[in-house]
């Protein structure tokens, strides 16, 4: 869930698993092509096809990155208890200006080194790729083959450098995170918040930042992600739903794929064409237009789930900092300065591919605000209707009109009801 890196100012979201996980099929896909070529038989009694990706290795890399600037102990603990406290300080500002209520997110923040967060979501990753494994896209046969199975450990272990590169890189750029486990076993736990201490310190030197009040910038938005998802326990559901949903149909993809062999991969080809090269990224492209009309419900919640923070953190954190400006303005430019190896890696991997429409969650909430006052923004936490689509995020007057034609609608049933249950 939500990572705080930065775009035009803002705290942004790092890894998009959704996005990873369509790239990694993609490109398990053609290995499974060409290994479906190479036929030599094995003993299958004694030969197991390889698993998609192998974590520890992708761990292995990731750490390797990040080795830096471990935290002691001692400083752990004194950390801990630092940002323990800022997430303290946040929590009743949030709750008066949103009106709910989260008791105890202090005891669940935590200060990371980089090799903590990439252990973190290591373990994220995999459970969210779980429903991927166990599909031979080489198909049982082809699986049997000396040369398919020394293939397939290829495939693997390239698609093991790639997560482990990616999750190394940001491990070096993410500063903090509201990390909310999803489609994990039951009963989910609360959410945790962390903060990567080694890339924090990084950017208040490199950025001149007054380190309170930076890292109180921080902890106001890690804190509205929490009061977003825990004060609205349906919002979890909901995405799970989804995240449900948009795992069964990458998992369909990798059946036919299996099934198929080279007719499966001209699927992705069909896909491009009928969508016109129109689509937001080039993965949304690969997508048939039930995938598409999935993810990007789940991209507009993820824009109102970031959009609303940011408007928190902006109404809260300007009467409380006297420099929340200079922060904003020196993250702006420090997004500007990207190298462009930086940006080539986020356009690759669709890290880049939505910031604009985050950009566009908080101009919806801060429109709704001005409009109808903040009571009213507050209603898309009142259910998954509630929630605006990404073409009433672009025209916020779009959503007004059908939540006033929702509540009439509301209204008159409860009219009928009440006459209805009259003596």
């Amino acid at each position: 869930m939500p990572d705080a890196s930065t775009t035009n100012g803002r705290v942004r979201r790092g890894p998009d698993r959704r996005l990873l996980a369509a790239s990694v099929l993609l490109a398990a896909a053609a290995g499974a092509w060409v290994g479906q070529r190479l036929r030599e038989p094995v003993n299958a009694a004694t030969s197991e096809p390889p698993k998609l990706i192998d974590w520890r290795q992708a761990r292995d890399i990731a750490v390797s990155i990040n080795r830096d600037e471990a935290l002691p102990m001692t400083e752990r603990r004194n950390l801990d208890a630092e940002y323990r406290a800022l997430v303290a300080r946040c929590l009743p500002l949030v709750s008066q200006y949103t009106t709910d209520h989260l008791p105890d997110a202090p005891e669940r923040t935590f200060a990371f080194d980089r090799v903590d967060w990439v252990n973190a979501n290591i373990d994220a990753f995999e459970r969210m790729f779980a429903p991927l494994e166990g599909i031979h896209l080489l198909g049982e046969a082809a699986n049997r083959t000396v040369a398919a199975q020394l293939f397939g450990t290829l495939n693997q272990k390239i698609l093991s450098a790639e997560v482990g590169l990616l999750l190394g890189y940001l491990g070096r750029r993410v500063l903090g995170q509201y990390d909310l486990t999803l489609l994990g076993r039951e009963p989910m736990a609360p959410g945790r918040l962390y903060f990567v201490e080694p890339n924090i310190r990084t950017a208040e030197r490199t950025m001149g930042l007054p380190p309170d009040e930076f890292r109180t910038w921080l902890a106001l938005h890690e804190t509205t992600h929490a009061f977003e998802f825990e004060a609205h326990p349906w919002l979890r559901d909901h995405f799970n739903s989804m995240l449900e949903r948009y795992f069964a149909f990458l998992k369909e993809d990798a059946t036919a794929l299996r099934n198929q062999g080279l007719r499966g991969l001209t699927l992705y080809m069909e896909r491009m064409r009928a969508g016109g090269g129109d689509s937001g990224s080039w993965l949304e492209s690969l997508m048939s237009p039930e995938q598409r009309a999935l993810f990007n419900d789940m991209q507009a919640t993820m824009c109102i789930i970031e959009g609303y923070s940011n408007h928190v953190m902006n109404a809260v954190g300007r009467d409380l900092l006297p420099n929340y400006e200079m922060i904003s303005q020196r993250f702006a430019q420090r997004q500007q300065q990207r190298s462009p190896a930086e940006q080539l890696l986020a356009k690759l991997t669709g890290l880049d591919v939505k910031m604009e429409q985050y950009r566009l969650g908080e101009q919806f909430i801060d429109t709704i605000v001005r409009l109808r006052g903040h009571g009213f923004a507050r209603r898309v936490w009142s259910g998954p209707e509630y929630l605006p689509t990404m073409a009433e995020i672009r025209q916020p007057e779009r959503w007004l009109r059908r939540i006033d034609t929702l509540d009439t609608a509301s209204t008159r049933l409860a009219n009928v009801a009440a006459l209805g249950a009259r003596p």
